[in-house]
């Protein structure tokens, strides 16, 4: 919280936000609430705009995959990173959720000369 005075500069035109946590810490869901509810739901960006990623250590307890989130987290694109085991599957995961920005900006972009125009 000490680079709370930061965020604003950190939030200025951003159109992605990325949230990586520690499924074992319990304390980490807590604080990923705070950072979804400060980064996108105050900013505001779509949920769309949002990527959860889980992200396991070597030789962790397998069974947080099958973690269930609370609302409003639930709602939100949530991936398992394994370095490990599928380092080529979260390449993927990430090259999509790019993908799906740069389709977010250009649309948003759009309407902006749209609006310009008319």
């Amino acid at each position: 919280s000490r680079f709370e005075t930061c965020w604003p500069a950190l939030m200025k035109d951003c159109h992605g936000v990325i949230i990586i946590f520690n499924p074992e810490v319990p304390g980490h869901l807590k604080e990923i609430e705070m950072w979804y509810s400060c980064f996108v739901q105050q900013q505001p960006l779509l949920d769309s705009q949002c990527l959860l990623v889980a992200h396991h250590k070597p030789g962790s307890a397998g069974d947080t995959e099958n973690l269930s989130l609370a609302y409003p987290l639930n709602k939100l694109r949530l991936i398992h990173s394994n370095l490990e085991e599928d380092p080529e599957d979260v390449r993927m995961e990430f090259i999509k959720y790019f993908r799906s920005i740069i389709t977010i900006m250009n649309e948003s972009r759009e309407r902006e000369e749209m609006s310009i125009i008319s």
